[in-house]
């Protein structure tokens, strides 16, 4: 079984920084692209950074020049650096994997998709 474990969120002053990770944990053989979608209350779900296996990132404009995702592939780990923080960035945070092959079953039985952490909380306030 796969899980998605978050850390890192809390409270921050506007202009401070947060830095999030989500371990993927089970037997896991590779993973596809990773990403962090937020949610503020009363808004739905949105993307905020996708990092593929190969290296390429895609950001939401909000966070373009603020955020920076990255990965390391051998800890199954992904990780969103926020700066110049705002008190719009406030939002649960979620971890996302689109696709991952698991070292377990046969064939397709070993493809997983869609799968999200438990999220954390940031909030930006003074």
């Amino acid at each position: 079984q796969v899980q998605l474990v978050e850390s890192g969120g809390g409270l921050v002053q506007p202009g401070g920084s947060l830095r999030l990770s989500c371990a993927a944990s089970g037997s896991i053989f590779s993973i596809d692209t990773m990403g962090w979608f937020r949610q503020a209350p009363g808004k739905p779900r949105e993307l905020v950074a996708a990092l593929t296996r190969g290296g390429d990132a895609n950001y939401a404009d909000s966070v373009t020049g603020r955020f920076a995702i990255s990965r390391d592939n051998a800890k199954n780990t992904v990780y969103l650096e926020m700066n110049s923080l705002k008190p719009e960035d406030t939002a649960a945070y979620f971890c996302n994997i689109d696709h991952l092959r698991t070292n377990y079953g046969t064939g397709l039985d070993r493809d997983k998709y869609n799968i999200w952490g438990q999220g954390t909380q940031g909030t930006v306030s003074s």
